[in-house]
């Protein structure tokens, strides 16, 4: 297998990284947390308007065609700058259906159950349509978006789904959702149940990588510049060596997100490559925290960037259900 992007997938992080450094600059990422909106509205047109939200749709229904690769691409970069947008969930909709909203999501989480456990949510046919009946956790924009939700006949798409509001580290909206016999349009049938939480791992997985790679550059950057006993902290070796852990940290979940992503564009079995990558989601959460201490003070300063990354790194491990949960599934697996 080969990891190197070829040219369209390098032209489309170049495009997705200059946007965001653009439309997701510090100012205004400040501006929005002020705002109190869901998401940044201005960004998430300038992302749509660049054909970056539907590059996963079907070229039939006006996307670019591309897979689970391209996709891991975009939201990459998308962590890498920590932007506040529904990317994640909309991307993997439309690469699970060939269908696009203009904001998706995904419920697939249910309340004591692990990650890759069957769906208990049911599903029941009613006339010449479908209804619901469960519970799913940690649904991100569901009030705004169409969800597609797994159920034991397959995936469904849902609108305004009764919920109850969750809090997230990010303070973007999530909530539980609450299925009593709500309608619902069958999308796939049971087969799409596991390819839609595959996509979803590798998606988190993929912001998440990019999440760890924009605390990083910004750690290294301050140790590089910030002295103490006139030397530069990156001079210290224990300052070199905790630098050196979490680019490690970064180089593992990397390896392990883009080996799931291009097994599944491949169409090969990739169950045990996406949950070592999603356990190392649960790793990046840790990286985190060194970053933190290499920051002193200023790490825990919720003015200072830094903080919006470890924001973002504890919510995408809360979505997978943590790395304990990671390693019960990987012992199963093998």
């Amino acid at each position: 297998m080969d990891f190197n992007l070829d040219e369209t997938q390098q032209d489309l992080r170049t495009l997705a990284a200059d946007l965001l450094a653009k439309e997701a600059a510090p100012e205004r990422l400040e501006a929005h947390e002020r705002s109190g909106l869901p998401f940044d509205p201005k960004l998430w047109q300038a992302l749509r308007q660049a054909g970056l939200m539907s590059v996963c749709l079907p070229e039939e229904s006006g996307g670019a065609g591309l897979g689970p690769v391209e996709m891991a691409v975009v939201l990459r970069e998308v962590g890498a700058h920590a932007a506040p947008v529904p990317a994640l969930g909309t991307l993997v909709s439309t690469l699970a259906t060939p269908r696009q909203a203009d904001i998706g999501a995904v419920a697939i989480r249910e309340p004591g159950r692990g990650s890759a456990d069957p769906p208990a949510t049911t599903a029941e046919r009613a006339g010449g349509g479908w209804t619901l009946t469960g519970r799913k956790s940690g649904v991100a924009y569901a009030r705004e978006a169409e969800v597609l939700v797994t159920a034991d006949q397959g995936v469904f798409a849902v609108t305004a789904p009764q919920e109850v509001a969750e809090f997230t580290s990010t303070g973007e909206p999530a909530a539980t959702l609450v299925f009593e016999a709500t309608p619902a349009e069958r999308v796939a049938g049971p087969e799409g149940v596991d390819r839609l939480r595959q996509l979803y791992t590798a998606g988190v997985a993929a912001q998440a990588s990019g999440v760890l790679a924009g605390a990083l550059k910004l750690t290294t950057e301050y140790i590089r510049t910030r002295r103490q006993f006139d030397r530069a902290l990156a001079e210290f070796q224990a300052v070199t060596m905790q630098i050196a852990d979490v680019y490690i940290a970064g180089r593992a979940l990397d390896v392990a997100m883009w080996s799931g992503a291009w097994r599944l564009a491949a169409g090969l079995p990739a169950e045990e490559d996406l949950a070592v990558a999603a356990f190392h989601v649960g790793e990046a959460v840790k990286a985190l925290y060194t970053c933190q201490h290499l920051h002193g003070g200023l790490g825990l300063d919720v003015s200072y960037p830094l903080h919006r990354y470890f924001a973002h790194a504890k919510h995408l491990n809360h979505l997978l259900g943590g790395a304990d949960a990671q390693l019960d599934l990987i012992g199963a697996l093998v």
